[in-house]
């Protein structure tokens, strides 16, 4: 089982996104990916943010580990560290997918994340927590074995 390493990036009061629009479905989830073979999910998180955000990154700390569908998902507090805010350079972010959808790299105000279909919920949540009382330490370990209700399950990550 593979687990997905994320990136929570924050700039200015806001968050670094990846918008999606897919089956119908316009939401937005945290720039990240699944953890290839010989990498550990650290070198994801950083590999996955220069491919969806085009920046390097260092990482600050783990802020939460999020199950869904029996699988990890480690949310990484990072660090913009060079590169230029964009597209990134992954396959996702410059080819068409067919059935997979768009992608786009965007910063949102955490002031409206609770507004907008971001997922995975609970992220948004303790990232709008967090920017009131800080990360909690130890991090939280959350189980979401139920999709968004406005979204399939095969839409949550991806």
């Amino acid at each position: 089982m593979s687990p997905r390493a994320v990136v929570i990036l924050i700039e200015n009061d806001r968050v670094a996104l990846i918008e999606r629009n897919r089956e119908g479905h316009h939401y937005f989830t945290f720039p990240g990916g699944g953890v290839d073979e010989g990498e550990t999910p650290e070198q994801t998180a950083v590999r996955e943010a220069k491919e969806e955000l085009g920046l390097d990154v260092v990482l600050r700390k783990l802020v939460a580990e999020i199950w869904f569908m029996g699988k990890p998902q480690l949310y990484y507090l990072a660090e913009s560290v060079g590169g230029t805010f964009g597209p990134g350079t992954g396959p996702e972010m410059t080819t068409p997918y067919p059935g997979r959808g768009t992608y786009r790299a965007i910063w949102m105000p955490i002031t409206e994340i609770l507004d907008q279909p971001v997922l995975p919920r609970p992220m948004a949540e303790l990232l709008v927590r967090a920017r009131q009382s800080g990360w909690p330490d130890p991090y939280p370990v959350i189980h979401e074995d139920h999709a968004h209700p406005a979204h399939p399950s095969s839409l949550h990550g991806a």
